[in-house]
């Protein structure tokens, strides 16, 4: 597995990625934060390149398995989306009650400051984080599916990932999910998705 925190060095490759929000500020524990991104990804699915093979939304991040469409590059798709979202949810802070909406601004400025940009207020953190995925290697797409649809078993929140409304781990247990995933396509003699299926419906 290749590992860069900062670059994503193979533009039309598959890429793990995580957008953390600064500060881990829980700011999607609210519906109206959590339908900017189900929306966002959608657009972007729809007209800016990306493939989303598979997505987990958690409260202070966004676990991303996807990659570019030809002619696009994940990099400046990666920047475009945390830019686009960031800016709806300074527009939609509003739905915040007026003593939290206060200190998250604050978050967002001081951490705009420190890392002295020309925006008043900075969303996410600057690093995606990416890990390269060859879609070839069964176990390393097992592997980071796995670890992206368990995260909210992980913290409790639900006991089966296919109960999970905001993850694509519906998607591979048969139930249309809220975000237009391409799953992935193992060969033919493969029981990938099969096992896939399965172990989201009687995750154990």
């Amino acid at each position: 597995m290749q590992h860069d925190e900062n670059t994503i060095t193979q533009q039309q490759a598959c890429y793990y990625l995580t957008f953390n929000v600064v500060d881990w500020i829980d700011i999607f524990i609210r519906p109206v934060f959590k339908q900017i991104i189900v929306e966002s990804l959608n657009y972007f699915i729809e007209k800016k390149g990306l493939k989303v093979y598979a997505w987990c939304l958690m409260s202070n991040h966004l676990h991303l398995m996807a990659q570019a469409k030809q002619g696009y590059g994940l990099s400046l798709i990666a920047h475009d989306f945390k830019k686009f979202t960031g800016r709806i949810i300074l527009e939609d802070i509003d739905a915040e009650a007026e003593v939290r909406r206060k200190w998250i601004l604050e978050r967002f400025e001081k951490a705009s400051r420190s890392l002295k940009l020309l925006n008043k207020y900075q969303v996410w953190q600057t690093s995606i984080n990416p890990v390269y995925i060859d879609l070839d290697n069964t176990d390393l797409v097992n592997e980071q599916l796995d670890h992206i649809h368990t995260n909210p078993v992980r913290d409790r929140i639900v006991s089966l990932p296919k109960d999970y409304l905001y993850s694509s781990a519906r998607d591979y247990a048969g139930i249309k999910g809220l975000v237009n995933v391409q799953t992935v396509e193992q060969p033919a003699d493969s029981d990938f998705i099969l096992r896939k299926i399965s172990s989201y419906r009687h995750y154990h």
